[in-house]
């Protein structure tokens, strides 16, 4: 409609969409063809806090527009890095109500932590930290990190299920969170699960780990997304 226009301020514009299987060296080699090739104006919608990590420094050397989708610290900091934009809420944010609403209705709370080992996970385990405050070090009990190339968390999900948790912190992308939904169903582990924004997606997650096993997880979103409805 708007190209139907005129375009903006004359200019028309044209989407151009790759593929980097939320790999951070294919990001690279995307986001170098795009802008050395392509010449594009800006990066819009670039998913993932580790992709994105991987092109940040490169994007703005080039003085190329980024606006990633990630809450994730390192994109909110303009003094470093004055051409990229985060444009989702807070991961640490986040990470600060899930604890709040943990000391508020939890009665003897003790917290195992998933995390995603980069600064997704680590911004939401510091937001839960700092959330619970002078308690963290007795309310978290055992805290356990993946690689985005680890094929499967299972050890990492039967370690947790061991500290003797009643509460599971899952900050992890949607593979994992798959992954952690299903193996904690099927070793009838069932602690009160907080699930990050980066994991809830029915689509990409809940579905794949079976809708029935993620009955009663707790998790947010600043995004109204029409696909969250199941039949």
């Amino acid at each position: 409609m708007i190209n139907q226009r005129g375009g903006f301020h004359g200019r028309k514009i044209t989407l151009i969409s790759l593929d980097d299987g939320y790999r951070p060296p294919k990001t690279v080699e995307q986001a170098r063809r795009l802008v050395e090739q392509d010449r594009v104006l800006a990066i819009f919608d670039s998913i993932g806090t580790a992709p994105n990590a991987a092109i940040q420094d490169y994007l703005n050397e080039m003085h190329v527009p980024h606006f990633p989708i990630s809450g994730a610290s390192r994109f909110t900091d303009p003094a470093r890095y004055p051409w990229t934009m985060g444009r989702n809420a807070s991961y640490e944010t986040e990470g600060r109500i899930y604890a709040k609403y943990i000391l508020q209705n939890i009665k003897d709370a003790k917290i195992a932590v998933l995390y995603q080992n980069d600064d997704l996970g680590r911004d939401y385990l510091k937001g839960l930290r700092g959330g619970l405050g002078d308690k963290a070090s007795s309310m978290i009990v055992k805290e356990a990190s993946y690689q985005l190339t680890d094929p499967t968390i299972d050890s990492q999900v039967l370690a947790l299920k061991a500290s003797g948790a009643n509460v599971l912190f899952d900050a992890s992308s949607p593979k994992f969170t798959a992954q952690a939904i299903r193996k904690a169903f099927d070793i009838e582990w069932r602690p009160t699960h907080f699930l990050s924004l980066t994991g809830n997606s029915v689509p990409a997650a809940l579905v794949p780990a079976g809708v029935e096993k993620a009955i009663g997880i707790i998790s947010a979103s600043p995004n109204k997304d029409p696909r969250r409805s199941i039949p």
